[in-house]
């Protein structure tokens, strides 16, 4: 669902094991593949992002820059 520009938002329901199903349309998206590794990060306050592989390095950096200041 397009949210707004460049923003998107998709439901999934979480199955019996923990897992759920990234959806297609963000799949291709973010050319997630099977067997791509991702990223899952957790704030009790804010939530969960999921990064695709090639943003991780970028967001780490600005996690660790923040962290040190």
């Amino acid at each position: 669902m397009n949210i707004q520009k460049d923003r998107y938002a998709w439901m999934v329901k979480i199955g019996e094991k923990g897992q759920f199903v990234i959806p297609k349309e963000a799949r291709d998206m973010f050319n997630l593949l099977p067997g791509d590794e991702i990223l899952v990060l957790g704030d009790k306050n804010r939530g969960i992002a999921i990064l695709p592989k090639d943003m991780q390095k970028e967001y780490i950096s600005k996690i660790f820059t923040v962290i040190e200041e």
